[in-house]
Protein backbone atom coordinates (compact mmCIF):
# COMPACT_ATOMS: atom_id res chain seq x y z
CA UNK A 1 0.00 0.00 0.00
CA UNK A 2 1.27 3.44 -1.00
CA UNK A 3 2.17 5.56 2.03
CA UNK A 4 2.93 9.19 1.20
CA UNK A 5 4.34 9.88 4.66
CA UNK A 6 7.10 7.30 4.15
CA UNK A 7 7.97 8.76 0.75
CA UNK A 8 8.22 12.28 2.17
CA UNK A 9 10.36 11.09 5.04
CA UNK A 10 12.70 9.32 2.64
CA UNK A 11 12.94 12.41 0.48
CA UNK A 12 13.79 14.53 3.51
CA UNK A 13 16.51 12.09 4.52
CA UNK A 14 18.02 12.34 1.05
CA UNK A 15 17.77 16.14 0.80
CA UNK A 16 19.22 16.93 4.22
CA UNK A 17 22.65 15.38 3.55
CA UNK A 18 22.77 17.22 0.21
CA UNK A 19 22.03 20.51 1.93
CA UNK A 20 24.70 19.77 4.49
CA UNK A 21 27.24 19.07 1.76
CA UNK A 22 26.30 22.28 -0.06
CA UNK A 23 26.55 24.24 3.18
CA UNK A 24 29.94 22.76 4.00
CA UNK A 25 31.22 23.48 0.49
CA UNK A 26 30.09 27.08 0.77
CA UNK A 27 31.69 27.39 4.19
CA UNK A 28 34.98 26.15 2.76
CA UNK A 29 34.86 28.74 -0.02
CA UNK A 30 34.10 31.76 2.19
CA UNK A 31 37.16 32.74 4.22
CA UNK A 32 37.09 33.85 7.82
CA UNK A 33 39.14 36.98 8.53
CA UNK A 34 38.89 37.05 12.33
CA UNK A 35 42.37 35.78 13.13
CA UNK A 36 43.89 37.67 10.21
CA UNK A 37 42.53 40.98 11.52
CA UNK A 38 43.77 40.25 15.05
CA UNK A 39 47.27 39.57 13.74
CA UNK A 40 47.57 42.44 11.27
CA UNK A 41 45.63 45.34 12.81
CA UNK A 42 48.37 46.36 15.32
CA UNK A 43 50.67 47.33 12.41
CA UNK A 44 48.02 49.53 10.76
CA UNK A 45 47.86 53.21 11.73
CA UNK A 46 45.50 56.14 11.41
CA UNK A 47 47.00 59.28 9.88
CA UNK A 48 45.51 62.73 10.39
CA UNK A 49 46.93 65.88 8.84
CA UNK A 50 46.44 69.58 9.38
CA UNK A 51 47.04 72.27 6.81
CA UNK A 52 46.78 76.02 7.19
CA UNK A 53 44.54 77.47 4.50
CA UNK A 54 43.21 80.94 3.88
CA UNK A 55 39.55 81.45 4.52
CA UNK A 56 37.70 82.96 1.63
CA UNK A 57 36.04 86.26 2.66
CA UNK A 58 33.31 87.77 0.51
CA UNK A 59 34.61 90.76 -1.43
CA UNK A 60 32.76 93.94 -2.34
CA UNK A 61 31.76 93.69 -6.01
CA UNK A 62 33.58 96.18 -8.23
CA UNK A 63 31.72 99.52 -8.34
CA UNK A 64 29.37 98.52 -5.53
CA UNK A 65 28.93 100.71 -2.49
CA UNK A 66 27.27 99.96 0.83
CA UNK A 67 23.74 101.36 0.76
CA UNK A 68 22.99 104.31 3.03
CA UNK A 69 21.00 102.46 5.68
CA UNK A 70 19.49 104.27 8.69
CA UNK A 71 21.87 104.64 11.60
CA UNK A 72 20.10 102.04 13.74
CA UNK A 73 19.52 99.52 10.91
CA UNK A 74 21.04 96.05 11.49
CA UNK A 75 21.59 95.61 7.73
CA UNK A 76 24.31 98.23 7.70
CA UNK A 77 26.40 96.20 10.16
CA UNK A 78 25.83 93.03 8.14
CA UNK A 79 27.13 94.65 4.96
CA UNK A 80 30.17 95.98 6.78
CA UNK A 81 30.92 92.56 8.26
CA UNK A 82 30.63 90.58 5.05
CA UNK A 83 32.30 93.01 2.67
CA UNK A 84 34.47 95.58 4.37
CA UNK A 85 36.38 92.96 6.38
CA UNK A 86 37.53 91.39 3.16
CA UNK A 87 38.85 94.63 1.79
CA UNK A 88 42.36 95.76 1.13
CA UNK A 89 44.70 96.04 4.09
CA UNK A 90 42.86 93.42 6.15
CA UNK A 91 44.80 90.29 7.09
CA UNK A 92 43.13 87.15 5.68
CA UNK A 93 41.77 84.67 8.19
CA UNK A 94 43.55 81.31 8.36
CA UNK A 95 41.86 78.09 9.27
CA UNK A 96 42.97 74.52 9.84
CA UNK A 97 42.00 72.07 7.10
CA UNK A 98 42.08 68.48 8.33
CA UNK A 99 42.20 65.22 6.41
CA UNK A 100 42.36 61.55 7.29
CA UNK A 101 44.17 58.55 5.89
CA UNK A 102 45.75 55.26 6.86
CA UNK A 103 49.18 53.69 6.73
CA UNK A 104 51.31 50.64 7.43
CA UNK A 105 54.26 50.33 9.80
CA UNK A 106 57.02 48.82 7.67
CA UNK A 107 59.87 48.88 10.21
CA UNK A 108 60.02 48.54 13.99
CA UNK A 109 61.89 51.84 14.35
CA UNK A 110 58.97 53.93 13.13
CA UNK A 111 58.86 54.12 9.33
CA UNK A 112 55.28 54.34 8.07
CA UNK A 113 54.17 54.03 4.44
CA UNK A 114 51.09 55.84 3.14
CA UNK A 115 49.80 57.72 0.08
CA UNK A 116 51.35 60.91 -1.22
CA UNK A 117 47.94 62.56 -1.43
CA UNK A 118 47.31 61.84 2.26
CA UNK A 119 50.22 64.00 3.47
CA UNK A 120 50.46 66.45 0.56
CA UNK A 121 50.98 70.06 1.77
CA UNK A 122 50.40 69.03 5.39
CA UNK A 123 51.75 71.34 8.10
CA UNK A 124 51.30 68.70 10.78
CA UNK A 125 51.02 64.91 10.58
CA UNK A 126 49.76 62.84 13.51
CA UNK A 127 50.04 59.05 13.50
CA UNK A 128 47.70 57.22 15.88
CA UNK A 129 48.76 53.69 16.77
CA UNK A 130 46.63 50.71 17.61
CA UNK A 131 47.39 51.24 21.35
CA UNK A 132 45.90 54.78 21.05
CA UNK A 133 49.26 56.58 21.20
CA UNK A 134 49.43 59.71 19.03
CA UNK A 135 52.83 60.68 17.65
CA UNK A 136 54.00 63.49 15.38
CA UNK A 137 55.50 62.33 12.09
CA UNK A 138 58.04 63.89 9.78
CA UNK A 139 58.03 63.37 6.03
CA UNK A 140 61.05 61.40 4.84
CA UNK A 141 60.04 61.63 1.19
CA UNK A 142 57.08 61.57 -1.16
CA UNK A 143 56.57 60.53 -4.78
CA UNK A 144 53.61 61.96 -6.64
CA UNK A 145 53.90 59.66 -9.68
CA UNK A 146 53.36 56.50 -7.61
CA UNK A 147 51.28 58.21 -4.88
CA UNK A 148 53.58 56.80 -2.19
CA UNK A 149 54.95 58.68 0.82
CA UNK A 150 57.24 57.64 3.67
CA UNK A 151 56.94 59.24 7.12
CA UNK A 152 58.81 58.61 10.37
CA UNK A 153 57.61 58.59 13.98
CA UNK A 154 59.82 58.55 17.08
CA UNK A 155 59.11 55.08 18.43
CA UNK A 156 60.72 51.65 18.68
CA UNK A 157 59.76 47.98 18.97
CA UNK A 158 56.66 48.60 16.88
CA UNK A 159 54.61 45.82 15.25
CA UNK A 160 55.40 45.52 11.55
CA UNK A 161 53.32 44.34 8.59
CA UNK A 162 54.41 41.26 6.66
CA UNK A 163 55.25 42.04 3.03
CA UNK A 164 53.86 39.67 0.41
CA UNK A 165 54.00 39.45 -3.39
CA UNK A 166 51.28 41.02 -5.48
CA UNK A 167 52.63 39.09 -8.46
CA UNK A 168 51.30 35.90 -6.85
CA UNK A 169 47.75 37.25 -6.63
CA UNK A 170 45.14 35.65 -8.83
CA UNK A 171 41.93 37.18 -10.11
CA UNK A 172 39.11 35.99 -7.84
CA UNK A 173 41.33 35.70 -4.77
CA UNK A 174 40.02 37.11 -1.49
CA UNK A 175 41.73 40.23 -0.08
CA UNK A 176 41.18 42.40 2.99
CA UNK A 177 41.59 46.13 3.65
CA UNK A 178 42.02 47.76 7.06
CA UNK A 179 41.82 51.52 7.44
CA UNK A 180 39.93 54.50 8.80
CA UNK A 181 37.09 55.32 6.37
CA UNK A 182 35.41 58.57 7.42
CA UNK A 183 37.43 58.42 10.65
CA UNK A 184 36.13 55.03 11.80
CA UNK A 185 39.43 53.54 12.98
CA UNK A 186 40.40 49.97 12.13
CA UNK A 187 37.47 49.24 9.88
CA UNK A 188 37.89 46.01 7.91
CA UNK A 189 36.39 45.37 4.48
CA UNK A 190 36.87 42.37 2.22
CA UNK A 191 36.43 41.50 -1.43
CA UNK A 192 38.14 39.82 -4.34
CA UNK A 193 40.83 40.74 -6.83
CA UNK A 194 38.97 41.92 -9.93
CA UNK A 195 41.95 42.47 -12.24
CA UNK A 196 45.70 43.07 -12.26
CA UNK A 197 47.92 45.49 -14.13
CA UNK A 198 45.27 48.16 -14.57
CA UNK A 199 46.38 51.44 -16.10
CA UNK A 200 44.59 54.59 -14.97
CA UNK A 201 44.59 58.04 -16.60
CA UNK A 202 47.76 60.01 -15.72
CA UNK A 203 49.06 57.01 -13.73
CA UNK A 204 51.27 55.35 -16.31
CA UNK A 205 53.92 54.00 -13.97
CA UNK A 206 51.70 51.98 -11.63
CA UNK A 207 50.10 48.65 -12.69
CA UNK A 208 47.16 48.88 -10.26
CA UNK A 209 45.42 45.97 -8.57
CA UNK A 210 41.68 46.33 -9.08
CA UNK A 211 39.41 44.94 -6.36
CA UNK A 212 35.81 45.23 -5.23
CA UNK A 213 36.88 45.88 -1.62
CA UNK A 214 34.87 48.77 -0.14
CA UNK A 215 37.27 51.73 0.00
CA UNK A 216 36.21 55.21 1.14
CA UNK A 217 37.88 58.49 2.19
CA UNK A 218 40.17 57.64 5.09
CA UNK A 219 41.20 54.25 3.65
CA UNK A 220 43.83 55.89 1.45
CA UNK A 221 47.33 54.69 2.21
CA UNK A 222 46.16 51.67 4.17
CA UNK A 223 47.23 48.08 3.47
CA UNK A 224 45.57 45.47 1.29
CA UNK A 225 46.16 41.99 2.74
CA UNK A 226 46.03 38.55 1.19
CA UNK A 227 44.62 35.59 3.11
CA UNK A 228 48.04 34.87 4.60
CA UNK A 229 48.04 38.25 6.34
CA UNK A 230 50.67 39.69 3.98
CA UNK A 231 50.45 43.17 2.49
CA UNK A 232 50.08 42.90 -1.28
CA UNK A 233 49.03 46.46 -2.05
CA UNK A 234 48.49 50.01 -0.81
CA UNK A 235 44.92 51.25 -1.23
CA UNK A 236 45.06 54.38 -3.31
CA UNK A 237 42.05 55.22 -5.47
CA UNK A 238 38.44 54.48 -6.25
CA UNK A 239 36.43 54.93 -9.41
CA UNK A 240 33.34 56.88 -8.53
CA UNK A 241 30.84 59.26 -10.04
CA UNK A 242 29.53 60.26 -6.64
CA UNK A 243 32.68 60.54 -4.51
CA UNK A 244 31.82 57.36 -2.63
CA UNK A 245 32.50 53.68 -3.15
CA UNK A 246 30.91 52.18 -6.29
CA UNK A 247 32.55 48.75 -6.43
CA UNK A 248 35.84 49.70 -8.12
CA UNK A 249 38.93 50.11 -5.93
CA UNK A 250 42.58 50.32 -6.92
CA UNK A 251 45.69 49.45 -4.94
CA UNK A 252 49.36 50.06 -5.68
CA UNK A 253 51.24 46.73 -5.91
CA UNK A 254 53.41 46.26 -2.84
CA UNK A 255 56.54 45.67 -4.97
CA UNK A 256 56.13 49.13 -6.49
CA UNK A 257 55.35 50.74 -3.13
CA UNK A 258 58.29 49.17 -1.29
CA UNK A 259 60.73 50.06 -4.05
CA UNK A 260 59.59 53.69 -3.88
CA UNK A 261 59.72 53.68 -0.06
CA UNK A 262 63.25 52.27 -0.07
CA UNK A 263 64.44 54.92 -2.54
CA UNK A 264 62.82 57.68 -0.49
CA UNK A 265 64.49 56.34 2.64
CA UNK A 266 67.99 55.99 1.17
CA UNK A 267 68.22 58.97 -1.20
CA UNK A 268 65.11 61.10 -0.65
CA UNK A 269 63.91 60.82 -4.25
CA UNK A 270 62.80 58.25 -6.81
CA UNK A 271 64.55 57.55 -10.10
CA UNK A 272 62.81 55.75 -12.96
CA UNK A 273 63.94 54.39 -16.26
CA UNK A 274 63.10 56.48 -19.32
CA UNK A 275 62.81 55.21 -22.87
CA UNK A 276 61.62 58.40 -24.57
CA UNK A 277 58.69 57.30 -26.74
CA UNK A 278 55.01 58.16 -27.01
CA UNK A 279 52.99 54.99 -27.41
CA UNK A 280 49.48 53.71 -28.05
CA UNK A 281 47.62 50.40 -28.33
CA UNK A 282 47.61 48.30 -31.48
CA UNK A 283 44.05 47.88 -32.75
CA UNK A 284 42.88 45.02 -35.00
CA UNK A 285 42.97 47.27 -38.07
CA UNK A 286 46.42 48.61 -37.19
CA UNK A 287 47.68 45.07 -36.63
CA UNK A 288 46.48 44.17 -40.12
CA UNK A 289 48.21 47.19 -41.64
CA UNK A 290 51.48 46.21 -39.90
CA UNK A 291 51.26 42.59 -41.06
CA UNK A 292 50.65 41.25 -37.52
CA UNK A 293 48.49 38.20 -36.83
CA UNK A 294 46.77 39.80 -33.85
CA UNK A 295 46.99 43.01 -31.80
CA UNK A 296 49.79 43.09 -29.23
CA UNK A 297 52.60 45.28 -28.03
CA UNK A 298 53.05 49.05 -27.71
CA UNK A 299 52.96 51.07 -30.94
CA UNK A 300 55.52 53.88 -31.07
CA UNK A 301 53.71 57.05 -32.14
CA UNK A 302 56.75 59.30 -31.62
CA UNK A 303 60.41 58.96 -30.70
CA UNK A 304 61.46 61.94 -28.62
CA UNK A 305 64.63 63.77 -29.69
CA UNK A 306 67.81 63.19 -27.65
CA UNK A 307 66.17 60.19 -25.97
CA UNK A 308 67.48 56.68 -25.23
CA UNK A 309 65.01 55.33 -27.81
CA UNK A 310 66.41 57.65 -30.47
CA UNK A 311 69.98 56.57 -29.67
CA UNK A 312 68.97 52.89 -29.80
CA UNK A 313 67.43 53.22 -33.27
CA UNK A 314 63.74 52.92 -32.42
CA UNK A 315 61.50 54.41 -35.09
CA UNK A 316 57.99 55.76 -35.32
CA UNK A 317 55.73 52.87 -36.30
CA UNK A 318 57.76 50.25 -34.44
CA UNK A 319 55.70 47.92 -32.25
CA UNK A 320 57.51 47.04 -29.02
CA UNK A 321 56.58 43.41 -28.26
CA UNK A 322 59.25 42.50 -25.70
CA UNK A 323 61.21 44.57 -23.19
CA UNK A 324 63.95 43.06 -21.05
CA UNK A 325 62.59 39.57 -21.61
CA UNK A 326 59.01 40.53 -20.71
CA UNK A 327 56.24 40.24 -23.30
CA UNK A 328 54.38 43.50 -23.87
CA UNK A 329 50.67 42.71 -24.27
CA UNK A 330 49.48 46.32 -24.59
CA UNK A 331 50.78 49.87 -24.39
CA UNK A 332 49.76 50.19 -20.72
CA UNK A 333 52.06 47.35 -19.68
CA UNK A 334 55.24 49.03 -20.98
CA UNK A 335 55.64 52.16 -18.75
CA UNK A 336 55.65 50.29 -15.39
CA UNK A 337 58.29 47.88 -16.69
CA UNK A 338 60.45 50.68 -18.09
CA UNK A 339 60.02 52.78 -14.95
CA UNK A 340 61.16 49.98 -12.66
CA UNK A 341 64.21 49.14 -14.80
CA UNK A 342 67.62 50.34 -13.65
CA UNK A 343 68.99 53.46 -15.34
CA UNK A 344 72.18 53.23 -17.40
CA UNK A 345 71.92 49.51 -18.21
CA UNK A 346 71.68 48.02 -21.72
CA UNK A 347 68.25 46.43 -22.11
CA UNK A 348 67.20 44.05 -24.93
CA UNK A 349 64.10 45.23 -26.82
CA UNK A 350 62.25 43.41 -29.61
CA UNK A 351 60.22 45.45 -32.09
CA UNK A 352 58.10 44.57 -35.10
CA UNK A 353 59.07 46.76 -38.05
CA UNK A 354 57.63 46.19 -41.52
CA UNK A 355 56.38 42.73 -40.49
CA UNK A 356 59.80 41.66 -39.21
CA UNK A 357 60.98 41.20 -35.62
CA UNK A 358 64.11 43.28 -35.00
CA UNK A 359 66.20 42.99 -31.80
CA UNK A 360 67.62 46.22 -30.36
CA UNK A 361 69.63 47.30 -27.33
CA UNK A 362 68.66 50.41 -25.42
CA UNK A 363 70.45 52.09 -22.53
CA UNK A 364 67.76 53.69 -20.38
CA UNK A 365 68.06 57.22 -19.12
CA UNK A 366 66.39 58.76 -16.08
CA UNK A 367 62.79 59.88 -16.44
CA UNK A 368 62.69 63.70 -16.53
CA UNK A 369 60.44 65.55 -14.12
CA UNK A 370 58.63 67.26 -16.98
CA UNK A 371 58.36 66.44 -20.67
CA UNK A 372 57.67 69.28 -23.10
CA UNK A 373 54.57 68.87 -25.22
CA UNK A 374 54.51 70.16 -28.79
CA UNK A 375 51.77 72.44 -29.99
CA UNK A 376 49.43 71.92 -32.92
CA UNK A 377 50.10 73.53 -36.26
CA UNK A 378 48.21 76.50 -37.67
CA UNK A 379 46.19 76.31 -40.89
CA UNK A 380 47.44 77.48 -44.27
CA UNK A 381 46.09 77.58 -47.81
CA UNK A 382 44.32 74.33 -48.72
CA UNK A 383 44.84 71.83 -51.51
CA UNK A 384 42.90 68.60 -52.14
CA UNK A 385 43.46 64.85 -52.52
CA UNK A 386 41.41 61.82 -53.54
CA UNK A 387 40.34 60.91 -50.02
CA UNK A 388 38.39 64.14 -49.61
CA UNK A 389 41.06 65.65 -47.38
CA UNK A 390 42.09 69.23 -47.80
CA UNK A 391 45.80 69.28 -46.91
CA UNK A 392 48.54 71.91 -47.04
CA UNK A 393 52.27 72.01 -46.52
CA UNK A 394 53.66 73.00 -43.12
CA UNK A 395 55.50 76.27 -42.67
CA UNK A 396 59.01 76.36 -41.21
CA UNK A 397 57.54 77.78 -38.01
CA UNK A 398 55.05 74.94 -37.72
CA UNK A 399 57.75 72.35 -38.37
CA UNK A 400 59.79 73.90 -35.57
CA UNK A 401 56.82 73.78 -33.18
CA UNK A 402 56.17 70.14 -34.07
CA UNK A 403 59.86 69.22 -34.07
CA UNK A 404 59.43 67.53 -37.45
CA UNK A 405 60.64 67.97 -41.01
CA UNK A 406 57.72 66.17 -42.60
CA UNK A 407 53.92 66.05 -42.66
CA UNK A 408 50.89 67.87 -44.11
CA UNK A 409 48.12 69.76 -42.33
CA UNK A 410 44.44 68.73 -42.68
CA UNK A 411 42.50 71.92 -43.37
CA UNK A 412 39.32 70.46 -44.90
CA UNK A 413 37.59 67.15 -44.22
CA UNK A 414 34.77 65.62 -46.26
CA UNK A 415 32.91 62.33 -45.69
CA UNK A 416 35.01 59.32 -46.62
CA UNK A 417 37.62 56.85 -45.43
CA UNK A 418 39.73 59.42 -43.59
CA UNK A 419 36.79 60.83 -41.65
CA UNK A 420 35.58 57.32 -40.78
CA UNK A 421 39.06 56.52 -39.47
CA UNK A 422 38.89 59.46 -37.08
CA UNK A 423 40.95 62.07 -38.94
CA UNK A 424 40.01 65.57 -37.81
CA UNK A 425 40.41 69.05 -39.18
CA UNK A 426 43.65 70.50 -37.77
CA UNK A 427 45.44 67.13 -37.65
CA UNK A 428 48.94 66.94 -39.07
CA UNK A 429 49.38 63.70 -41.02
CA UNK A 430 52.99 62.65 -40.53
CA UNK A 431 53.14 59.30 -42.34
CA UNK A 432 51.17 56.65 -44.23
CA UNK A 433 52.14 53.04 -43.57
CA UNK A 434 55.30 54.30 -41.83
CA UNK A 435 56.43 56.30 -44.87
CA UNK A 436 57.12 59.88 -43.89
CA UNK A 437 55.23 62.48 -45.91
CA UNK A 438 57.57 65.03 -47.51
CA UNK A 439 54.79 67.37 -48.60
CA UNK A 440 51.47 67.69 -50.39
CA UNK A 441 52.67 66.27 -53.70
CA UNK A 442 54.29 63.28 -52.00
CA UNK A 443 51.09 62.76 -49.98
CA UNK A 444 49.03 62.66 -53.17
CA UNK A 445 51.38 60.05 -54.68
CA UNK A 446 51.15 57.86 -51.60
CA UNK A 447 47.36 58.11 -51.52
CA UNK A 448 47.09 57.23 -55.20
CA UNK A 449 49.10 54.05 -54.59
CA UNK A 450 47.06 52.85 -51.59
CA UNK A 451 45.55 49.36 -52.09
CA UNK A 452 41.75 49.31 -52.08
CA UNK A 453 40.01 47.28 -49.39
CA UNK A 454 43.08 47.18 -47.13
CA UNK A 455 43.79 48.88 -43.79
CA UNK A 456 46.61 51.39 -43.75
CA UNK A 457 48.14 53.21 -40.77
CA UNK A 458 48.04 56.99 -40.59
CA UNK A 459 50.27 58.74 -38.06
CA UNK A 460 48.70 62.06 -37.09
CA UNK A 461 49.73 64.83 -34.72
CA UNK A 462 46.83 66.14 -32.64
CA UNK A 463 46.77 68.49 -29.62
CA UNK A 464 50.50 68.25 -29.23
CA UNK A 465 50.70 64.46 -29.34
CA UNK A 466 51.01 61.85 -32.11
CA UNK A 467 48.63 58.94 -32.56
CA UNK A 468 48.10 56.16 -35.11
CA UNK A 469 44.77 55.74 -36.88
CA UNK A 470 43.73 52.76 -38.98
CA UNK A 471 42.08 53.76 -42.27
CA UNK A 472 40.41 51.25 -44.56
CA UNK A 473 40.95 52.37 -48.14
CA UNK A 474 37.82 52.15 -50.32
CA UNK A 475 37.83 49.94 -53.38
CA UNK A 476 38.55 51.71 -56.66
CA UNK A 477 35.50 52.68 -58.73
Amino acid sequence: MFKPSRMIASAVLVVLPLLAVAHNAQARQLPGFTELIKETAPAVVNISTTQKVQSGMPQMPEGFEVPDFPEDSPFGELFKYFFEHGGEGVEPDMRDAKSLGSGSIISADGYVMTNYHVIKDADEIIVRLNDRRELRAEVIGADQRSDIALVKIDASDLPVVKIGKSADLEVGEWVLAIGSPFGFDYSATAGIVSAKGRSLPKENYVPFIQTDVAINPGNSGGPLFNQDGEVVGVNSQIYSRTGGYMGLSFAIPIEVAMDVAEQLKTKGRVTRGWLGVLIQDVTHDLAESFGMEHPRGALVAKVLPDSPAKAAGLQTGDVIVNFDGKDIRSSSSLPPIVGSTRVGVDIPVDVIRKSKTIPLKVRLGELPDDLTRVSAAKPLEEQTNRLGLGVVDLTDEQKMELETEYGVLVQRLAQGAAASAGVQKGDVILSINNEQIRGVEHFRELVDDLPGGKSVALLVQRNGGPTFLAMRVPEAD
